[in-house]
């Protein structure tokens, strides 16, 4: 049997991650029994949720997160050598998985990844995976978006958030995207046709909201939180809808000493907002749904994407610490 390596919680996280907070262990492996399946990691995933969910469990856990793996050894009837999965099996290299116990709660079993034709693997990390239906579910059926409506997406750039911003376009919205960098603004404008995007980091927001929805805003989806979302809330209409997927603006924050934002409740009772918070566990019973109709678009040419590629193993943290810091485009992914 191969020995798995894992990465493993070394100190808990204070501020920004730090590579010393992690640490890799090395274990054998037993023999597989009934209704088990092993896999080999293929592709992981670094998302800014595990900055959060970490501090929930106890220094030597194993870092969470979803991979794609490659079964190479299988004691189950539906699962064969060969095939690829999603499973959520977190940082390790090797996975034994019994598949006859039901899921944690919130989770889905590994599930076969489906044909995605020429289609790169790795996008069922991202745009046709859980990233894609954060994006589907959480903006379609919180935000109910109309015809003519305006959008506004902020972390635009970010695995989530330009998708949003390309189902907004096909719902046939106008969508206003705020992004970290030059680069990611023109990526947005240029590639994905975002009908306006600014840098937030050299852009005063509520000017930029006068300038591009001066007849206000319908729908927010907010992946970052704090001070810009609240100057977005209050440039929100009647009856608005705000679909919060995040808060990275604070993630690294000290949980005792949280930032502070304006008041938001005078403009939510005023304009009558809806405002509701959302983990796309909600829709497992709906996944494939989600994957399908996205799938659909990706081959369209509806719905484009990018991936932040970080190569090893090894460079696990590096990873993780770069997205957080805002510095991929798209999915940020690690190919083993």
């Amino acid at each position: 049997m191969p020995k798995t390596r894992r990465f493993v919680l070394a100190r808990p996280f204070e501020g920004e991650p730090k590579e010393s907070d992690f640490e890799i262990v090395e274990e054998e492996l037993r023999p597989i029994k009934d209704g088990e399946i092993l896999t080999e990691a293929v592709w992981l995933s670094v998302d800014p949720y595990m900055r959060v969910y970490m501090s929930r469990y106890p220094v030597g856990s194993t870092m969470i997160g979803l991979q794609i793996a490659k079964v190479i050894e299988t004691c189950h009837p539906n699962y064969k050598v060969g095939d690829h999965v999603v499973g959520f099996f977190g940082w390790q290299t090797f996975t034994i998985t019994n598949l006859n116990k039901p899921a944690p709660p919130g989770h889905l079993k590994p599930y076969i990844i489906p044909d995605f034709g020429d289609l790169p693997l790795s996008l069922a990390l991202g745009v046709l995976g859980r990233t894609g239906n954060s994006a589907y579910f959480g903006f379609l059926e919180l935000c109910q978006p109309k015809l003519g409506e305006t959008v506004v997406v902020s972390g635009a750039a970010g695995a989530v958030g330009s998708q949003v911003g390309q189902i907004a376009r096909i719902k046939g919205c106008k969508v206003i995207g705020f992004a970290g960098s030059d680069e990611k603004v023109k990526w947005l404008l240029d590639d994905l046709h975002f009908d306006a995007a600014y840098n937030y980091k050299t852009t005063d927001i509520q000017e930029a909201l006068k300038e591009a929805a001066p007849q206000g805003i319908d729908c927010y989806f907010d992946n970052v939180g704090g001070s810009m979302s609240s100057t977005v809330i209050n440039h929100m209409n009647l009856f608005g809808r705000i679909s919060v997927c995040g808060a990275i603006s604070a993630y690294n924050d000290d949980v005792n000493q949280l930032p502070h934002a304006p008041i938001l409740q005078p403009a939510v009772v005023g304009k009558q907002l809806r405002m509701e918070g959302f983990s796309v566990s909600r829709w497992l019973d709906r996944w494939m749904e989600g994957i399908l109709q996205n799938l659909e678009w990706v081959k369209e040419g509806k719905v484009k994407y990018q991936e932040t590629i970080t190569e090893g193993f090894e460079n696990m943290p590096k990873a993780f610490i770069s997205m957080l810091r805002g510095e991929s485009v798209g999915k940020a992914i690690v190919r083993m």
